[in-house]
């Protein structure tokens, strides 16, 4: 005889608004539609191919909602197993993740992955408890341990970093009176690459294809100067990057701001230092002093806005683009650079502010 299940209605009606509750676990809301169809039709058989589940399953919480009502629909805990890998040996496999895998005598690698880890375990600490490779990902997943990641880090080792970043973002914030700042550097390296057969755009369910191959016509390299107030940039494109080219370009940032007082911003590239000939000495005398560099931190180009003007110049001339000759090259960026000043340009937000507790200026 099939075991019926006797609930009341007020009872049925509670089960069905445990339904309609979004937060219901799945597995919970399953055992309610067992026990809510078997109080309709006690056929085991068919709840079973209902909901497409063994018969065994059905009759266990069939059986248990009878003994014990709703609660006993609730998952009960479970005390588990006996304890296999102890707190050393996670200890052990944690301390092992966060140092080097030649620290323990793994050659060619740089990173540990799930196996080597596993195996170098086991090879170094005989006595301690056995580790497969799955352990080691559950105990490094529960620390919050990634050793196979690697990220692009770099710290300025320069003692002035706090005073020369202040003394920058200041003059974003607020230029001198009378005075202009300008980011300058040089993007090097543009390659003007032809491709042996043309690119492919987008289609339906499908990626633009790009022709791996490609042929090299030459490279040039684009000096500029970014006004980080207004968002104008003046440049100009030369063959290679030389100390003359960079005094040419300068005179040509002079003669475009011919009457005021210049603050320029640039890194510590050699050719941006007077050197032997004395050029940026000499270059300030020839046009009375109103020049005035400010250097960012060693290893901290990214103070540098004119950066910023590089990168989308790089996805919007550079990238995905072919280009026959370093003519068609140089028209590209210099028709950019014109595009930019008449229609887009304007300043970046730079949230940074500097330090100026800590060196006793004030940013605005």
């Amino acid at each position: 005889m099939p075991v019926r299940i006797r609930s009341s209605r007020p009872e049925r009606r509670s089960l069905e608004r445990e339904l309609r509750k979004r937060q219901l676990p799945h597995f919970e809301a399953m055992r309610i539609r067992i026990v809510l169809r078997l109080t309709k039709d006690s056929c085991v058989s068919a709840c079973a191919d209902a909901f497409g589940m063994d018969r065994k399953t059905v009759r266990l919480w069939r059986d248990r909602y009878i003994e014990g009502g709703r609660k006993a629909l609730e998952t009960r805990s479970r005390c588990g197993g006996p304890i296999r890998i102890d707190a050393v040996s996670r200890c052990q496999v944690v301390s092992m993740a966060c140092a080097k895998p030649k620290d323990f005598g793994v050659p060619y690698r740089p990173t540990w992955t799930l196996a080597s880890l596993a195996e170098t375990y086991r090879a170094r600490f005989p006595t301690l408890a056995p580790m497969s490779a799955t352990s080691v990902f559950r105990i490094l997943n529960g620390a919050n341990l990634k050793p196979h990641r690697m990220r692009p880090w770099l710290h300025s080792p320069d003692p002035e970093f706090r005073p020369k970043v202040t003394e920058i973002c200041g003059l974003y914030a607020k230029a001198p009176p009378g005075s202009v700042v300008l980011c300058i550097d040089e993007k090097t390296g543009m390659q003007a690459l032809g491709r042996r057969h043309p690119t492919k755009p987008a289609a339906r369910g499908q990626a633009g294809r790009e022709e791996f191959e490609y042929k090299r016509n030459g490279t040039r390299t684009l000096f500029a100067a970014f006004d980080p107030h207004t968002g104008e940039v003046f440049g100009k494109v030369y063959a290679r990057r030389k100390a003359v080219d960079l005094v040419r370009f300068m005179e040509h940032v002079a003669r475009w701001i011919p009457d005021k007082e210049v603050h320029v911003i640039w890194d510590n590239l050699n050719i941006h230092y007077d050197g032997r000939d004395e050029r940026w000495t000499r270059f300030n005398e020839r046009h009375g002093g109103r020049f005035h560099f400010h250097y960012t931190p060693i290893h901290a180009s990214w103070v540098n806005q004119v950066e910023i003007f590089f990168s989308v110049l790089q996805r919007r001339v550079l990238r995905h683009e072919t280009y026959d000759s370093v003519g068609a090259l140089k028209t590209a960026v210099l028709g950019f650079l014109r595009h930019w000043n008449r229609h887009e340009k304007h300043p970046f937000r730079w949230t940074f502010k500097g330090y100026p507790l800590q060196t006793g200026r004030k940013v605005a």
